[in-house]
């Protein structure tokens, strides 16, 4: 295990991998265009935004069922799709907003999926877990707890038989790698070398457990060890370091070293889900952690780094509440799904 001082945002690291240097943002900031970096900002600002509506759009009696929350943990998503190329692939879990928006959702689309209207991108029928868009790489997600790593690997498995040269993003939480399906699914993706980054999202929290008290390691990356594969720890509300590393485990997978598996270390701002009264945690920690805003962070980094103005920057911002409130209005005037249709999606006679 290499000394996590080694190396800049990573917290902790494990299997035999030439990492080229981790560099610091302030740093890594001015090697990146303009345009990717405003990218970034626009797709954190449109998640953040996303969210804050939906949970506006719930208090109003808008939204069927329940919906997660992913306030607070913007990086993880918008870092690591950006080191994509466009015809690869996503499956993320049931807090992935902000992944299917970094994917290039249509929002107004997926504003249409959130409130179970018939344009959604599943014509109303999946809501806010299951929104996907397979013609864009989204192959969406599974409301059971791990339940999406197992097709992960399938999925890597075709693209490895297919001698593509796609490769695929799976995205789960902490809770999920508790699960026997975590263990079974890496353990075959890394005898088979498949082309998968896999990336758990660690928000601290699995449902109401803080995950120190359902696991003994301090870093979920060091189970990477059991399977054979490289594992790393990094700073999930730093988009640029989420950059650099899954940048770099896309490059190994995708010239067919394999697995990687990446903790983005973050933290969700509200609770479970919103019928989680947050009974379990302080509000000092909570506020401690919205200190740590990612968007304000990085808007920060920007500025300071002299790579943007602070006019251009509340461009980006403005013209991201903007979309998500017009995407809003357009969803709520949208038909809801009628029953004459409803066994069109079903495949079994």
């Amino acid at each position: 295990m290499t000394d996590s001082s080694v190396l800049v945002g990573a917290l902790n690291q494990v299997g035999e991998v030439d990492w080229n240097p981790i560099l610091d943002s302030s740093v890594f900031v001015k090697q990146l265009p303009v345009e990717k970096l405003a990218w970034m900002l626009e797709k954190m600002c449109l998640t953040r935004y996303f969210e804050e509506k939906a949970e506006e759009l719930y208090t109003r009696g808008l939204v069927h069922g329940t919906m997660h929350l992913s306030i607070g943990m913007e990086a993880s998503p918008v870092g690591s799709i950006a080191a994509l190329e466009p015809e690869d692939f996503i499956i993320h879990h049931h807090r992935g907003h902000g992944h299917t928006i970094a994917k290039g959702a249509n929002i107004v689309t997926m504003m249409g999926e959130f409130l179970g209207k018939e344009p959604g991108y599943c014509r109303g029928r999946g809501g806010s877990m299951h929104i996907a868009d397979v013609s864009d790489g989204n192959m969406g997600a599974t409301g059971i707890v791990g339940g999406g790593i197992p097709i992960a690997t399938g999925i890597g498995l075709a693209l490895q038989m297919r001698k593509s040269p796609q490769i695929l993003l799976s995205y789960f939480g902490d809770g999920s790698t508790n699960e026997g399906a975590f263990h079974e699914a890496l353990n075959m993706a890394s005898v088979w070398d498949l082309p998968i980054v896999f990336i758990c999202d660690n928000n601290k929290y699995g449902m109401s457990m803080d995950f120190r008290h359902s696991m003994n390691v301090e870093y979920i990356s060091t189970r990477a060890a059991s399977y054979g594969m490289p594992g790393i720890s990094i700073d999930g509300n730093d988009v640029l370091t989420v950059y650099q590393v899954v940048s770099q485990a896309i490059g190994r997978a995708r010239s067919g070293k394999g697995p990687t598996l990446v903790e983005n270390v973050s933290y969700r701002w509200r609770g479970h889900s919103k019928s989680d009264r947050n009974l379990y945690r302080t509000q000092d920690e909570i506020e401690d952690w919205m200190n740590r805003c990612p968007i304000k962070r990085f808007k920060q980094l920007l500025l300071t780094s002299q790579v943007m103005r602070e006019d251009e920057i509340e461009a980006i911002d403005r013209a991201a509440k903007q979309t998500i409130d017009d995407a809003a209005e357009a969803a709520i005037l949208m038909p809801e799904p009628t029953p004459e249709n409803m066994e069109d999606e079903v495949y079994a006679p």
